[in-house]
């Protein structure tokens, strides 16, 4: 897999099953880098085939009215300034219905249970700025007057408000039902439909912690009435007799730990099977639709993260729970009928970007093949999975090789969160490294999710120490995987990370050598800056360094920036510029200290661009992000290529190093001295002719694609190229 094979897998979310217990409709995304953009349509299995049901380009979160007649969801346009707006369409065909036009857009709907009303989410400009021209509001200073004013992928809080909303589907009547600068969300109807339960935030020292509530207020109109007291809480869902229920931390500092499902009973909320020690919401591939699917009998199903998988589980009334679904996947949606017989799902795993599955009595039916063309076309690399024992605790780890017998490069990856996990799902990013050459390890240190309490909470008060317990486990498994797979070569190691990656790269650059070359990505280096910059700033180090004191240094001590002075490793900083998770700052002092140090050191900046570049960014940010790290990792590791039918060029820079590919059918490895590299900074392209035997340095600005129209050849005599005696030689073969 190339970084160009991004635009040629679709992602698959969002499964939503008919009344009729046979029809599903899902969201399928795909990447344009054309445009630069995402493609969204809502697709429907009609019971026998796959196929569009909406034309996009944004179309998202599909529900479908009780009566089985309608599907209301998310229209935009996909231009700038249009955010999206609740839509309904009839099921037998004609034009979606635009329902709303706020200001800011709208976030959710959900059905009322009698089908006639809309519970929406609906963003606004705050009193004081919505009737200002756009263009005012752009040149006007910003007033800030309490924290929380920014939020990651979202951008500025303070100028907007989210509210309740009910729409009248048949006359088109927007009712406001809360109101005040507040951000309610998760809106959910009461069975009986007299009442609509939302998340909202409305304590004194909201944003100073994570707190949240659930709420109700009366479907025609009335005061909101908090259900529970201020706790880490997610989602509020309602069995189907009307018992409301939670997802989240009974306290507001509980985390990091399982998340669990709650019963609202009249002296507060009782866990339901709390034994089980795994979140009843998957934080890593979060499965839509969220929250606890119901059945009629009072028993729910939920997907939970489990030691690299994801799996159902089915939970009953009395806090028992059996499984229902499991394997070496993953599964981001699961929609299932009410008397549980069968259920839809999206199941991906590592060599399978996913696929609409349909459950039946244990059995399971692939419905799609949306992404057949993609698996057909494009080589995938099943990892090895091995276990690693650290501290006397059992790490799971990964390992992804490229074909052949050759020796490769080790690339250790880390994770973010550190509250999420690796597993078997599908990874775009270890089937391009892998494909590029380098042996992919990674694992699931202590702290990180699917393994209980226990575990998750493992590096809480222990990263102001210089080797905590997950840094440890990260050294062991490297040195597990160099000892256990023998193509991973010891003498070329990198290693590389995102968010909690990147700040558990720097920590380990400081204390562990072996590295040739390092990317820190989008991390946090410095906690002191973080808690006063970062949108979650206010409350995460106090959940794992501690509560701060004017007398304890640990929020210095805990960051890599404490101990940056002993870094010595190449570092390529990767960062984006509208970062506000880990804000650009961050990597701006780890930058300035590194190259102050002597450090070799460059720093790659995405504008406009969020925490969320690698998963969700531009098209060709993420593109020429994947480009950037595979010509890092080759200057520095010393790249095997491993060529398949087609040539693929890799840039390289002189000097120091030059790196290469091979045209031939099998893996070579060559050293910088063999190649005959001028004494220049510019960037130059190198390939080898198989043919002639010789290294051939491509004329500047000379361009050769994999396909396409034929290409100057840069050897005028007959080579691998197709090359011919000629004053001009042209490749013969297109796709050579």
């Amino acid at each position: 897999m190339r970084p160009q094979d991004l635009s040629a897998f679709a992602t698959l979310s969002d499964a939503n099953l008919h009344p009729d217990g046979t029809r599903i409709a899902f969201v399928v995304s795909r990447m344009e880098f054309e445009d630069d953009r995402y493609h969204r349509q809502i697709w429907l299995w009609d019971g026998s085939t796959c196929a569009p049901f909406t034309h996009g380009p944004a179309d998202t979160r599909p529900r479908w009215s009780p009566d089985g007649g309608s599907l209301a969801f998310l229209r935009a346009s996909g231009e700038p300034g249009k955010p999206a707006q609740v839509a309904v369409m009839p099921v037998g065909g004609g034009e979606a219905k635009t329902m709303t036009s706020f200001g800011l857009g709208a976030e959710e709907a959900e059905w009322s249970p009698d089908g006639q009303s809309l519970a929406v989410i609906g963003i606004e400009w705050s009193e004081t700025l919505k009737d200002v021209a756009e263009e005012e509001r752009k040149r006007r200073p910003r007033h800030i007057t309490e924290p929380g004013y920014r939020f990651d992928t979202v951008g500025w809080l303070f100028d907007r408000r989210k509210n309740v909303y009910r729409v009248d589907v048949g006359g088109g009547e927007v009712v406001a039902l809360t109101d005040g600068q507040v951000l309610d969300r998760a809106v959910v109807w009461r069975p009986d439909g007299t009442a609509i339960g939302f998340m909202s935030a409305r304590h004194d020292t909201k944003i100073l912690d994570v707190g949240s509530q659930p709420w109700e207020v009366p479907a025609k109109g009335g005061s909101a009435v908090a259900l529970a007291d201020v706790g880490h809480w997610d989602l509020l869902s309602y069995r189907p007799d009307g018992v409301a229920h939670l997802v989240g931390l009974s306290g507001v500092w509980d985390y990091p730990a399982m998340v669990g499902l709650w019963r609202l009973d009249s002296g507060g909320p009782v866990r339901l099977a709390a034994e089980l020690d795994r979140a009843v919401e998957a934080p890593t591939v979060v499965s839509l639709p969220r929250g606890p699917q119901w059945l009629d009998d009072g028993s729910c199903r939920c997907v939970i993260e489990d030691r690299g998988t994801n799996r159902v589980i089915e939970i009953h009334p009395d806090g028992t729970w059996d499984d229902i679904a499991s394997g070496q996947r993953v599964i981001s949606s699961m929609t299932t009928r009410p008397d549980g017989s069968s259920m839809a799902m999206v199941s991906m795993t590592p060599t399978d970007p996913g696929e609409l599955v349909w459950w039946e009595g244990e059995v399971e039916t692939t419905l799609s093949a949306i992404n057949a063309e993609f698996r057909d076309s494009v080589p995938l690399v099943k990892p090895e999975h091995f276990t690693v024992m650290s501290d006397g605790v059992e790490i799971d780890a990964w390992v992804v090789l490229p074909p052949g017998k050759k020796r490769v490069p080790l690339v250790l990856n880390i994770h973010g969160g550190p509250a999420t996990q690796y597993g078997w799902g599908f990874f775009d990013e270890f089937q391009i490294y892998a494909a590029a050459g380098f042996g992919v390890v990674a694992c699931n240190p202590r702290g990180s999710s699917g393994r209980g309490d226990e575990f998750v909470r493992t590096p809480v008060g222990r990263w102001t120490e210089d080797r905590p317990p997950d840094l440890e486990d990260l050294l062991a498994v490297a040195d597990a995987a160099v000892s256990q797979f023998p193509r991973l070569d010891q003498d070329r190691q990198g290693i590389m990370g995102g968010s909690y990656g990147g700040f558990m790269t720097g920590r380990i650059l400081a204390v562990d050598h072996r590295w040739a070359c390092a990317i820190p990505e989008r991390g946090l280096y410095s906690f002191s800056s973080f808690s006063g910059t970062s949108d979650i700033g206010y409350w995460f180090p106090r959940m794992y360094v501690g509560e701060p004191s004017p007398d304890k240094p640990d929020l210095w001590l805990a960051g890599p920036l404490a101990r940056v002075h002993q870094v010595t490793t190449p570092c390529l900083i990767i960062h984006s510029e509208a970062d506000y998770r880990c804000p650009i700052e961050q990597a701006e002092q780890y930058f300035a200290a590194l190259f102050a140090n002597g450090v070799e050191v460059e720093m790659l900046r995405f504008p406009e661009s969020s925490h969320e570049l690698s998963r969700s960014g531009k098209p060709k940010y993420r593109k020429e992000r994947f480009e950037a790290i595979l010509a890092w990792n080759a200057r520095h590791l010393g790249l095997t290529v491993l060529s398949g039918p087609t040539v693929r060029w890799f840039l390289g820079r002189t000097p120091p190093f030059t790196f290469w590919l091979t045209a031939s059918t099998t893996a070579r490895v060559c050293s910088k001295a063999s190649v005959p590299t001028p004494r220049a900074t510019a960037p130059r392209y190198f390939a080898w002719a198989t043919t002639c035997g010789e290294w051939c340095a491509l004329p500047p600005r000379s361009i050769f694609l994999s396909s396409g129209p034929q290409r100057n050849c840069p050897k005028r005599r007959s080579n691998s190229f197709g090359a011919t005696n000629s004053s001009r030689a042209t490749c013969a073969q297109s796709r050579s």
